[in-house]
């Protein structure tokens, strides 16, 4: 098969060939072997408890990227005694898999052994590709194991989720990290381990080849791994920051809830950690607009001003300057005084709007640009509200005919929404004094 590998699950784990990446002759021969995971894989935990039982299920393994997918679904096939076919979802197709399923019936009727199909990146499949599985899968014919770094809930199809059980993976310890720093026996000091421990950043296959590049040069040069060895050899590090994936919007939602918390430190250290990752800083603003709106409202209406005012500075000035004025926003709307009423109110409105019927606009409200329309009675009746004492109309109504105040907007008692409030009451009042009331009471 072009984009399928395929081996007998015992072959997968005899010696690695002396020249392989390091990061494969490291690879675990065994469960016990394994780094990490130890809420999937410890005692009594359900992928020990599956490795013992020996009873294979279709499942998804969800995680960052250099966690162990691929090694458990390895060490599956082995512990299983099952042939292994492998899938690459970036360079598969529907073809690969009905060769793969093909493979699959010829093993079993060779042999009698069962076959484990495992899909690298599953939600790189489309749909059609994804159903693709689903008979197989049914008739017991493969397990199906798919690794995937983006949520399943938004990249698998239901009815795939649906037959196989998902396991979340996680990133790899400092501890765990440097428990296969030593197990690689390439020699390092503590300063360069703490420098490779942050550059991988989780990910233990980023962590091994960087150590073998390290490894080689300081064999090359007959240097030792030290600190600045590392920092001289290694290429700047880049944290994992996926622009279209899961990591993108939890940091995302980290930033936001920051914000809305009023925690100006997390909500910058989440800004910057978005920029070290590589988001676009337009796009982060474009986020802290929607901040000043949703969650300051009219406490503060400076905000989304100041909002505002950072993009058109960063379109203006670009990096690194231009960040700058969007970090002072990202800190102003973290310390701002906070209301949500505005967005509440919103909603709320939009809700009953679409719900509702359509009422006519009340003859009183209405245009009257021609003579027809004033003889028909439009406008007859309106209050001009400058005319009035205060500039108000008390006691006059603006809703259609028939329909009650609802009470959308409701004034918090922060910021300048305690003026806000002060004033409705006001109105109210003079409505209340005027006649019946006719405007929604918050009291």
């Amino acid at each position: 098969m072009s984009s399928a590998t395929s081996a007998a699950g015992g072959d997968l784990f005899g010696q690695a060939p002396a020249r392989a990446p390091l990061a494969e002759r490291l690879r675990p021969k065994a469960l016990d072997d394994v780094i990490g995971q130890r809420h999937l894989i410890g005692p009594g935990k359900p992928l020990r408890i599956a490795f013992e039982s020996r009873k294979p299920h279709s499942m998804i393994l969800w995680g960052p990227p250099g966690v162990g997918k691929t090694t458990l679904a390895r060490l599956m096939a082995d512990a299983f005694d099952a042939r292994f076919i492998a899938l690459s979802a970036v360079f598969s197709g529907v073809k690969d898999i009905r060769e793969a399923v093909q493979a699959a019936e010829d093993e079993l009727a060779r042999s009698g052994r069962h076959t484990i199909l495992f899909v690298d990146e599953v939600h790189r499949f489309n749909k059609a590709q994804q159903d693709a599985f689903l008979p197989y899968v049914e008739r017991g014919l493969l397990t199906f194991i798919g690794a995937t770094t983006e949520n399943p809930s938004f990249e698998v199809n239901g009815a795939l989720l649906s037959r196989a059980a998902v396991y979340v993976l996680e990133s790899h310890s400092p501890e765990d990290l440097r428990t296969l720093v030593a197990r690689s026996g390439v020699p390092v000091d503590e300063a360069a381990m703490e420098r490779l421990t942050g550059f991988a950043d989780g990910d233990a296959r980023r962590l091994l080849n960087a150590l073998e590049i390290l490894d080689n040069a300081a064999q090359a040069s007959g240097g030792a791994i030290d600190a600045a060895f590392v920092e001289r050899t290694l290429a700047q590090n880049l944290r994992r920051f996926d622009k279209a994936g899961e990591v993108f919007y939890d940091q995302i939602s980290a930033l936001h809830k920051s914000v809305r918390g009023s925690d100006p430190e997390a909500a910058l250290y989440w800004f910057v950690r978005m920029l070290d990752g590589g988001a676009d800083p337009l796009y982060c603003g474009r986020r802290i607009v929607r901040m000043a709106i949703e969650d300051v409202g009219l406490a503060d209406p400076r905000a989304l001003r100041l909002a505002l005012d950072a993009c058109e500075t960063y379109e203006r000035l670009g990096s690194p300057e231009g960040e700058l004025a969007l970090a002072e926003a990202v800190l102003y709307l973290a310390i701002a005084a906070k209301s949500n009423a505005a967005y509440g109110a919103y909603n709320a409105a939009r809700a009953f709007v679409r719900q509702d019927g359509t009422r006519p606009v009340p003859m009183h409200l209405r245009n009257a640009p021609t003579r027809l329309m004033k003889d028909l009675g439009y406008g007859k009746d309106y209050r001009y509200a400058h005319d009035e004492e205060g500039g108000y109309a008390a006691g006059e109504t603006y809703l259609p005919e028939g329909m009650k105040p609802q009470g959308w907007y409701r004034p918090t008692e922060r910021g300048l929404e305690v003026r806000i409030r002060e004033k409705l009451d006001s109105l109210r009042a003079r409505d209340r004094a005027a006649g019946p009331p006719t405007k929604a009471d918050d009291a």
